[in-house]
């Protein structure tokens, strides 16, 4: 990797090249195995989908708001694509998606056009073909090699192949779907069966929220007396992946809690979110009863804004944008002693800072070969530090846009402009004429880095190389 002058670059774990899929390149960490590891916090990643920024007074979340009431909510902070897979690419990897490979979505199109796949169809399918390359490390390979049990619930949607499936990335445990999107009620992708526990496919009935909430309360129990990471990734509230659009897809008794009938569509995406609240709490509650509330590290997050019936006022834009409205999600970050109680942050940070974070609350060492772009955020979780991270860059397909300090600059088909955020979080003006020398500037950092990117050693799936 050429050296360069990315400002980012100087908070970057430097390491030597990585052999395989990362057990020879882990081998220091697995070292650190070997010491006591009891009194290393557990740590719960709650990742939801779709779900967008703070601020709606109707949503019931006591449970999201509890956990925000006993750490710290940030409110200036973003993922690495405005979408699923990528999105979710750069939180395993701690990488860009277009230093991981992995920046695009993982799904089959044909279903837009109402094509159903069966077995065979799906079998040579975009969906079972592609995934993250194999010479990526994820968070899971480094803290199972730090000594942590290591477990996932819900939506990987990081390759369905079982060469790509959890297991094989460094995850103890897994129960979920492999693709974007599921039915709540069936988890059929569009016809064909997507749950799975471990390597294999399984079919049970229940809805997914409460599948995946039984499985979290399982994997704390059974592991309560060692270090845990626990990565729960609900589809709540994506809406469902399957044809028949007028399906139920939230049981009734969380509809009807906003005086609504099913089949109301607002009302639907409101009880996803407030079922999901209530897995939360469930979780927080079984943290709390095993005296494990203390050493935990709870942190909150979304893959990317709302879409639908989801709202991200006073953010401009949606899901698939490149506005704020499509990158910035809300964060929480609870570690009773260690964070303080009840806070706001306003520092500026993403979702590439949860890989390095997670390591160093576990006094662990990041992957040696490995390039992060992400950095250690304790620190400024714990209100000592400001963010080292002053600059975000996004491609998605021909749309761009990138963030140095108080300015965004976007080019895309949904707008383009330049905006100053600290006066303008809505990005309403359009400020390249009037400054365009900041416009130059702000240009000049995202071509640095798309050089950097193209200049990386090659990831597939999408890279051509």
């Amino acid at each position: 990797m050429r050296e360069t002058d990315f400002m980012t670059r100087r908070s970057l774990l430097q390491m030597t090249a990585a052999a395989g899929p990362g057990a020879a390149a882990l081998s220091a960490a697995a070292a650190q195995s070997a010491q006591n590891t009891r009194k290393r916090p557990n740590i719960v990643l709650i990742y939801a989908d779709d779900l967008g920024c703070f601020g709606n007074t109707t949503i019931k979340t006591p449970h999201i708001d509890r956990l925000a009431a006993e750490g710290v909510r940030f409110t200036d902070f973003v993922v690495s694509w405005p979408a699923c897979t990528p999105s979710r690419s750069g939180l395993l990897t701690g990488r860009y998606p277009q230093r991981n490979g992995l920046y695009d979505m993982i799904r089959n199109n044909e279903v837009d056009a109402g094509f159903q796949f069966d077995e065979a169809t799906y079998a040579v399918s975009p969906e079972m073909a592609l995934g993250l390359d194999l010479r990526e490390i994820t968070v899971g390979q480094a803290m199972k090699q730090a000594g942590y049990a290591t477990g996932i619930v819900g939506k990987w949607d990081s390759g369905r192949a079982r060469r790509f499936l959890p297991l094989q990335r460094g995850f103890d445990s897994y129960y979920g779907f492999a693709n974007t999107g599921i039915d709540y009620y069936t988890h059929e992708r569009y016809g064909v069966p997507s749950m799975f526990r471990g390597n294999e496919r399984v079919k049970e009935q229940g809805h997914a929220t409460e599948l995946f909430r039984r499985e979290a309360l399982r994997f704390i129990d059974g592991h309560r007396d060692r270090p845990f990471f626990l990565y729960f990734a609900p589809n709540a509230p994506h809406a469902a992946s399957t044809f028949d659009k007028n399906a139920p897809q939230v049981p009734e008794e969380y509809v009807r809690m906003y005086g609504a009938t099913p089949k109301d569509r607002k009302a639907q995406y409101y009880g996803l979110v407030t079922q999901l609240d209530a897995a939360v709490g469930a979780m927080l509650d079984q943290l709390r009863r095993h005296g494990l509330e203390d050493n935990t590290l709870v942190v909150f997050a979304s893959d990317n804004g709302g879409s639908g019936p989801g709202n991200n006022g006073p953010l401009r834009g949606a899901k698939a944008q490149m506005f704020e409205g499509g990158i910035r999600v809300p964060m929480i970050a609870r570690w009773p002693g260690r964070i303080p109680k009840g806070t706001v942050s306003s520092e500026f940070a993403s979702t590439l800072e949860f890989f390095p974070t997670f390591l160093a609350a576990a006094g662990a060492s990041p992957p040696p070969g490995v390039i992060l772009d992400g950095m250690n955020l304790l620190p400024v979780l714990e209100g000592k530090a400001k963010s080292p991270r002053n600059e975000f860059f996004w491609q998605r397909r021909g749309d761009k846009a990138a963030r140095v300090g108080q300015w965004k600059w976007v080019e895309s088909e949904k707008g383009n402009g330049l905006f100053d955020l600290a006066a303008d979080v809505g990005e309403k003006r359009d400020l390249s004429a009037d400054k365009p020398d900041v416009l130059r500037q702000v240009k000049a950092r995202w071509a640095a880095w798309r050089k950097e990117m193209d200049e990386c050693e090659p990831r597939g799936p999408f890279r051509d190389y």
